[in-house]
């Protein structure tokens, strides 16, 4: 009986862990990142006005790039102890994403920039890991930053050019996925108080105004922060249920948010028709 019992509990989550194979590929578990970044992908390509091999290279240079930072993350967490699917994967990943960077800095040289802008980022992700200051909302912020740096970057990877324009959109879409860590904030108690989310899309409509004025950005392409605007309304008026519903329908209610941007973002800057 007591071999039976053991046999039906679940296994501790270490142990399962331990049994994954070292050569399998780690993905990263945070989806709401992998949206920030297709929607950097779509924006940087829309302003760019067209697509090329080049672009889908950037497009997967970026990917793994991002994918690299899941594995290094959980192994700096592990300090001394050497975690070999992990390290193996933020290796893998990482060196290919390096490698098609430089090859196509080959040809368009200002993608290093770009490049050291994201080293840079995960650097301060390593030392806040180290300091347990991950979940802060500055290092939240930067990371937003960072994955949003690929609308420079696939649009880079396409023109050969970085334009007032695309660190505008970089700006844009950098303001309004940052939005989410201030919103999703309300829900903890510790972080419940309104007044940071307000000052937060106060200061992002203001910075999105000065960018308009000095012709950086559309006023259509400025007016798309109005959905994050229009979100934390919503969320005010239907705070109680924010709050305390299942995280599974606050991540729909974000995602659809973050959807519409992205197309609408995307819309803005798509001439009445695409060169052939």
């Amino acid at each position: 009986m007591n071999q039976a019992i053991a046999i039906s509990q679940p296994r501790p989550k270490r142990q399962r862990n331990s049994e994954i194979p070292w050569y399998q590929p780690t993905i990263s578990p945070e989806h709401g990142i992998l949206l920030v970044l297709l929607g950097s992908f779509f924006t940087g390509s829309a302003l760019a006005q067209t697509w090329s091999s080049d672009t889908t290279w950037a497009c997967i240079a970026a990917f793994l790039g991002l994918q690299a930072e899941h594995p290094l993350i959980v192994q700096v967490k592990k300090r001394r102890r050497l975690q070999v699917r992990y390290a193996l994967w933020a290796f893998l990943y990482g060196s290919a994403a390096l490698l098609l960077t430089l090859w196509l800095a080959g040809t368009y040289p200002l993608l290093l920039w770009v490049c050291g802008g994201a080293i840079a980022a995960l650097a301060i992700d390593v030392v806040s890991v180290l300091r347990h200051t991950q979940k802060t909302i500055l290092n939240e912020i930067v990371m937003f930053t960072a994955i949003c740096l690929s609308t420079v970057f696939i649009y880079t990877a396409t023109t050969g050019t970085i334009t007032f324009q695309s660190l505008g959109f970089w700006v844009l879409n950098t303001l309004f996925f940052s939005s989410a860590v201030f919103t999703l904030k309300l829900r903890k108690r510790k972080t419940s108080a309104l007044q940071p989310a307000l000052l937060y899309h106060g200061v992002a409509a203001l910075i999105l105004s000065v960018l308009c004025g000095v012709n950086v950005l559309s006023p259509l392409s400025a007016l798309t922060f109005d959905l994050a605007l229009l979100k934390l309304a919503i969320i005010i008026w239907q705070r109680d249920w924010y709050c305390t519903c299942h995280f599974g329908h606050v991540a729909r209610f974000e995602t659809y948010f973050a959807l519409v941007y992205i197309f609408l973002a995307a819309l803005t800057v798509l001439p009445a028709h695409l060169p052939a």
